[in-house]
């Protein structure tokens, strides 16, 4: 999914935004984030170090607001609006989640975060690990630090796969 719409976005952005300001909103965006931002910035020749910055910010802006603002946004949703119940389901069941596995696996929790937003996979990334640590009811600050690493990682991964392997067979 995510191989057909960073050239479709690229090819939409490019007429009217610079590569770097395409880079960045590509890594803005849920669901693609760094990991689109970084080989978007390698289609449209954006040289590695200044796609590498461009992209870590750019994934790493939505954090704070997700962790922070996701209960209200929530306990919104839960009081008007025609998604009540769903709400409600949501966060009952990431509490009654988070509950769990603060229990059994309260030391590799962390790991567990950075993991899920480093490793590149179809639907982790910083977006779902900030989601995630606040419906399991982790504390806001704490989760900041696995999911800012988790980014990193994500950046070393991407960068290799869209810089370094293609930069040794000369493309």
């Amino acid at each position: 999914m995510t191989e057909s719409l960073v050239p479709a976005i690229s090819a939409f952005l490019e007429r009217y935004l610079s590569p770097e300001l395409i880079v960045f909103v590509v890594s803005l965006m849920p669901i693609l984030e760094l990991r689109g931002g970084l080989i978007v910035a390698k289609l449209l020749g954006v040289p590695m170090l200044t796609a590498i910055p461009i992209a870590v910010i750019a994934n790493a802006l939505p954090v704070p607001f997700i962790i922070f603002f996701i209960e209200r946004i929530l306990g919104f949703l839960k009081e008007h609006g025609p998604i009540k119940k769903f709400a409600r389901w949501i966060e009952d069941k990431g509490r009654r989640a988070g509950a769990k596995l603060q229990d059994k696996h309260s030391k590799s929790l962390w790991i567990g975060l950075f993991a899920f937003v480093a490793i590149p996979l179809p639907g982790t990334g910083a977006w779902t690990g900030s989601l995630a640590a606040a419906l399991l009811g982790l504390p806001p600050k704490k989760s900041m630090v696995p999911i800012f690493c988790g980014i990193l990682g994500a950046c070393v991964i991407m960068t290799i796969i869209a810089y370094v392997i293609p930069g040794a067979f000369g493309f």
